[in-house]
């Protein structure tokens, strides 16, 4: 039978205060928090039209240009600095903090006063946007049925593409019947009732109060999870007679090497050879995503689509990420994450150079939803990689670092793509860039190493009780 809170599991001394509920909270918590993250994200892109319009408000083209580029900033930085934290403050108060950051600073963008200040929110807001997704790709991992952690982040990933699908359609009613501050308070208030429900049901993950030393508690969160605990070191996963020498050695006086943390972990041995890979791969595969989302539209505008259409493709193109995440999170978690990378990217990069033969309009249709399944589950393959391939004391970190020098492929995209328009060359040349985006992320892809960064998984008894 499962712990309850008043379990004597639960009552140990590092135990106290454990979040001990229903299983089924984790998943669409988690899931939520990214939807929101993707409505945010993608806000600013639905009402750039109304602000430029807005007279009062009077921002240029160049100043909303950079107001989106302070808020991709604002996520790189949170990205890389929020991963590290994660992994120091653990994941459920992280979780809740960024919620709280992008969702309050997202309501205050709403009363503005200037075109500076409104920049300033959205960079802050960046903060919180970017710390949501490796944080909570850490969450889902570490509560995954074992084998199932690829699947778990392409599944939490579809919030993100829920959230910027209902964005496009909610900005279609609002902006006819009110201003655009109105969106940036209706992307605010569902965190009213979110953040509590977070703190009064979303658990700690056991592999980081393992990674902390707090094995009493890490138990007790497994034990009633159902989860297989990771414990950070091999020793601490050998119990009884090995534990024991182990513990005897060390106090005869036997020297150890104190482990490597931090970003100090991922540049070291086999870790950096995939953090250079998977930075590498992330950058290309954000590149596509944000260079497609915003001139995808203007290609097709340039293909002598008519402008219903370019806006269908877009849409297409977003429908089509999702049946792709759910797709490539079950095939990864069957043919490992590296090896479905490599394919997805490939397969991304022939569809993409597809893109520019002539086609009739129900052809083209069908195969941007077959771009948009591959493109988008790319990207997020490669976080199921590193969650997959690192450690649970570093694991935050590297998605960090993952989705940080992520961004800076989200800035290039729509820099790339609003080059070769600007010059003329968007269609087809505009396809064929992506298309080599695409071969370059699968090439890094294939220059990593699929490692076993930590062979301590042991599963727990719920009748065990945890060690005193």
């Amino acid at each position: 039978m499962s712990p309850t809170a008043s379990s004597p599991r639960a009552g140990t001394s590092s135990g106290k205060g454990l979040i001990l509920k229903s299983p089924r909270w984790v998943a669409p918590l988690c899931w939520i928090a990214v939807l929101l993250d993707g409505f945010d994200a993608v806000v600013l892109g639905a009402v750039m039209p109304a602000l430029l319009e807005d007279k009062a408000f009077d921002m240029t083209t160049g100043e909303g240009t950079a107001v989106a580029t302070a808020g991709l900033f604002g996520m790189m930085v949170g990205a890389l600095a929020m991963g590290w934290l994660t992994d120091r403050l653990g994941r459920r108060k992280m979780l809740i903090g960024a919620v709280v950051i992008f969702s309050v600073l997202t309501f205050a963008a709403a009363f503005a006063p200037t075109v500076l200040w409104f920049g300033t929110l959205r960079f802050l807001a960046g903060l919180g946007l970017g710390g949501c997704l490796p944080t909570g790709i850490s969450m889902v991992n570490e509560f995954a049925r074992k084998g199932r952690g690829s699947n778990a982040t392409t599944v939490m990933m579809t919030g993100y593409h829920v959230g910027a699908v209902l964005t496009a359609a909610l900005a279609i009613w609002v902006l006819t019947q009110f201003s655009w501050h109105t969106m940036f308070i209706a992307g605010a208030l569902p965190a009213v009732i979110l953040v509590p429900l977070m703190y009064f049901f979303l658990p700690e993950s056991p592999s980081y109060l393992a990674a902390k030393g707090d094995d009493d508690a890490a138990r007790a969160v497994a034990a009633h999870y159902n989860v297989e605990l990771e414990l950070p070191n091999t020793a601490n996963a050998t119990r009884g007679a090995g534990a024991d020498r182990a513990a005897s050695s060390t106090a005869a006086g036997e020297k150890t090497k104190p482990a490597k943390q931090g970003a100090a972990l991922l540049l070291s041995g086999t870790y950096a050879r995939n953090s250079t890979f998977i930075w590498i791969a992330s950058f290309m595969g954000l590149l596509l995503v944000y260079g497609l989302n915003t001139w995808l539209p203007q290609i097709m505008r340039a293909a002598d689509y008519d402008l219903g259409n370019a806006l269908g493709f877009l849409l297409i193109l977003n429908v089509g990420a999702v049946v792709g995440l759910w797709i490539g999170g079950r095939v990864a978690d069957r043919i490992t994450p590296r090896v479905a990378g490599i394919l997805w990217f490939a397969a991304s990069a022939v569809l993409l150079a597809a893109l520019a033969i002539k086609l009739p309009v129900l052809g083209i249709y069908i195969m941007v939803f077959l771009t948009g399944c591959f493109v988008f589950s790319s990207q997020v393959l490669v976080y199921a990689f590193t969650a997959a391939n690192h450690p649970p004391q570093v694991r935050a970190t590297a998605l960090g670092m993952s989705a940080g020098v992520g961004r800076l492929g989200a800035i290039s995209g729509p820099i790339l793509g609003g080059t070769l328009l600007t010059a003329g060359l968007a269609y087809p040349w505009g396809f064929f860039a992506f298309a080599l985006v695409g071969a370059l992320g699968g090439a890094s892809m294939l220059g990593t190493k699929t490692v076993d960064p930590v062979d301590t998984r042991v599963v727990i008894d719920p009748e065990e009780p945890p060690a005193r």
